[in-house]
């Protein structure tokens, strides 16, 4: 059964953005897509999130009823346009942040960038810096070919924010360090295509997801052993779980999170 709330729409920045709100209370789960990924991607889990907090999820230009990107959609542009739209909501901090893919980089820069509005987060196979920099070169030649043809049927919007990829990783490498929030990375185990993919890939993906777990003394890392690329679908009891330890984390009293980043320390 899909579960979602009624869509409404803000006007922030230039642009219109679609989004939808449910739940009520502290504190709010702000749920960012992958890249051209929709609310409803979230359809397992917004109910269940919904008993623990006020739960938000939106989409960025270029789908659903949003408009297309008015501007180059850079991560400083993204994180502006994600807080906007949420005081437009009614959503105040503190934020617990859910970053799937592409999402990830815009929850990475924007925890660095506000770090007194973020509570926690958790990354759903996100996207990392490492990512940008090394998987491209380690395309093999069907990925390549297919990737030319995609562009020449389907030419990206040249403001569009994988065409702006580079400069989003730029930007998160430029940005404060990441804050010692409360992190959990959830990734899977199990890779779209993995026979189409170079070994080395693979390996450097996994190491990349490992990286970004350190990036919080409190950080851990979760292996969803039945997922790929999409553990909300294919795991949401393992996601709903994660975001809960991600909120009971960031309410536990100072000794207790040194405690949780000791045992993530041994687990690692």
């Amino acid at each position: 059964m899909i579960q979602l709330p009624p869509m409404q729409q803000a006007r922030c920045l230039g642009e219109t953005i679609e989004y939808g709100v449910s739940g009520e209370g502290a504190p709010t789960i702000v749920l960012v897509n992958g890249s051209g990924g929709p609310v409803i991607g979230w359809h397992k889990i917004f109910g269940p999130l919904s008993s623990h907090g006020r739960v938000f999820a939106y989409n960025r230009p270029g789908i659903g009823a949003s408009s297309r990107p008015a501007v180059p959609q850079t991560g400083s542009h993204l994180v502006s346009s994600l807080r906007a739209v949420l005081q437009e909501a009614g959503c105040a901090g503190s934020y617990v942040l859910v970053g799937h893919s592409f999402g990830g980089l815009i929850v990475n820069l924007f925890a660095r960038l506000y770090p007194h509005e973020v509570a926690a987060v958790v990354m759903l196979e996100a996207t990392t810096v490492d990512d940008i920099a090394v998987l491209p070169r380690l395309e093999t030649k069907l990925q390549r070919l297919v990737s030319r043809i995609g562009k020449r049927l389907f030419p990206p919007d040249p403001d569009s924010e994988t065409v702006q990829a580079t400069e989003i990783a730029r930007e998160i490498r430029s940005a404060p360090a990441f804050p010692p929030v409360p992190l959990i990375v959830v990734a899977g185990t199990k890779p779209a295509l993995a026979w189409a993919t170079a070994p080395e890939a693979l390996a450097a993906r996994q190491a990349h997801q490992r990286k970004l777990a350190a990036l919080s003394p409190s950080g851990r890392f979760i292996e969803a052993a039945r997922s790929g690329h999409f553990p909300q679908f294919s795991e949401p009891e393992l996601v709903v779980g994660a975001i809960k330890d991600a909120i009971a984390l960031s309410r536990a009293p100072s000794g207790e999170q040194e405690l949780s980043r000791a045992s993530a320390a041994r687990s690692s």
